[in-house]
């Protein structure tokens, strides 16, 4: 399977609200922001400054109010949702904190998911599902259903689920918040790997600095803005 090739990102003018009058929520407020294919990329900030919003509009889950989201200069957030789903679903690998796995799959199973809908033959799902759950060391647990394995075990599939289609685009929301230190510095390292193998670029949501050290470039976010933007020399 050939692999997304990682888009090179732009926003401008974005601003995001929800509800109107008193009710506004104004999620983000001006944001313009560049990423080059390959950025490994930290963003950081209180709880409500926009981090998930920010995540969602670059993968494609929401539009703007204003501005304009592109991939490669064109634009994508008017496009028809019908392909919104399809870039969501080849180009786009989602890591969020809860894990998401579906309780009556296997380990297996949930990682040939996305391979599925991308109309992969059953083989070749198969085939790429262990080839994953190898990598992120879960070989003996591929027939395991989501309850029986850790909150570091469920994280692995969750990234070899994201891998799936080998995307050029790895979105990831908290994906270290419920684990402990040991299995935190697993997940980055597979993240890391993963990054680097295929030339992706990540974009990492994180409360803990310690985890944010790990990218290249690091935003900063207050009240719905880019506050600080801090690249690596």
């Amino acid at each position: 399977m050939n692999r997304t090739r990682a888009p090179a990102l732009s926003l401008r003018g974005i601003r995001k609200t929800y509800g109107s009058g008193a009710g506004e929520v104004r999620a983000l407020d001006g944001v313009d922001l560049d990423l080059p294919p390959g950025s490994f990329v930290s963003v950081e900030g209180p709880s409500g400054c926009g981090k998930t919003t920010l995540l969602n509009l670059l993968g494609l889950l929401d539009v703007p109010s204003e501005g304009t989201v592109a991939w490669d200069g064109a634009p994508v957030g008017s496009l028809p949702e019908r392909e919104r789903a399809r870039r969501r679903l080849t180009g786009v690998g989602f890591i969020f904190q809860r894990f998401y796995l579906l309780p009556t799959l296997t380990a297996e199973e949930n990682v040939a998911l996305p391979m599925r809908g991308a109309d992969r033959k059953a083989a070749d799902r198969t085939t790429r599902a262990r080839a994953l759950l190898d990598s992120v060391g879960l070989s003996g647990r591929r027939a395991s259903r989501p309850h029986q394995l850790s909150g570091g075990e469920e994280q692995r599939v969750a990234i070899a689920r994201a891998l799936a289609n080998e995307p050029g685009l790895l979105l990831a929301d908290e994906p270290t918040g419920e684990l402990d230190r040991a299995n935190t510095e697993s997940v980055l390292d597979l993240l890391v790997e993963a990054q680097h193998s295929t030339g992706s670029t990540l974009v990492l949501v994180t409360h803990n600095p310690a985890v944010a050290r790990r990218a290249n470039r690091h935003l900063t976010m207050a009240d719905g803005r880019i506050v600080s933007d801090v690249r690596e020399p």
